[in-house]
């Protein structure tokens, strides 16, 4: 078991539980999954950016990537329904917490003038989105080997009915937040 998924279940849930005056365990919110997204804007023209992308992203979080395709057609965007614009992964479980551990231990720190994530990026449901401008920061991703520097979306989805509740969950899994 990994040493984030231990923590949760050994002092996190008794923390949370005196913390919020929760009554029942069950009450107490927990990490459901991590959605990594990397939306690929040239993959509509160019396979090889689709395919590119894929790899980084099975490389960094070891799971299978899905590719997503545009919903609906955007001319102001000269894109199609059906189109390829992305890849993304969801991460359950064990590998969720092997991921955390990583972003928060290993690529984080490795950021550049890092003083921290900030704290404003809930969505009102106790979701919480966290931007990465390159991929670089993950020591699976070479330098050499890259097409093109991007970016990356990973949202953490819980089961907390607040942002104030999925912020203290969150910060008791030790994510960096500014002060």
């Amino acid at each position: 078991m990994s040493n984030l998924g231990k923590l949760y279940k050994e002092t996190i849930v008794k923390d949370l539980m005196k913390e919020h005056n929760y009554k029942t365990v069950m009450q107490v919110p927990k990490l459901e999954k991590i959605v990594i997204n990397i939306g690929v804007g040239e993959g509509a023209r160019d396979e090889k950016y689709i395919e590119a992308a894929r790899k980084e992203l099975e490389a960094i979080t070891g799971q299978k990537a899905v590719v997503t395709k545009a919903r609906k057609s955007i001319a102001g965007f000269k894109l199609r329904e059906g189109q390829t614009i992305g890849v993304k992964v969801t991460l359950r479980g064990e590998k969720m917490y092997y991921f955390m551990e990583k972003l928060i231990n290993v690529a984080l720190p490795r950021v550049r003038d890092f003083r921290g994530i900030s704290n404003h990026a809930f969505d009102g449901h106790g979701n919480y989105t966290l931007g990465i401008k390159e991929q670089l920061i993950f020591p699976e991703i070479e330098y050499d080997n890259i097409l093109k520097i991007r970016g990356m979306d990973i949202v953490f989805v819980t089961t907390a009915k607040t942002n104030e509740e999925a912020e203290s969950l969150l910060k008791a899994f030790k994510m960096p937040f500014r002060n």
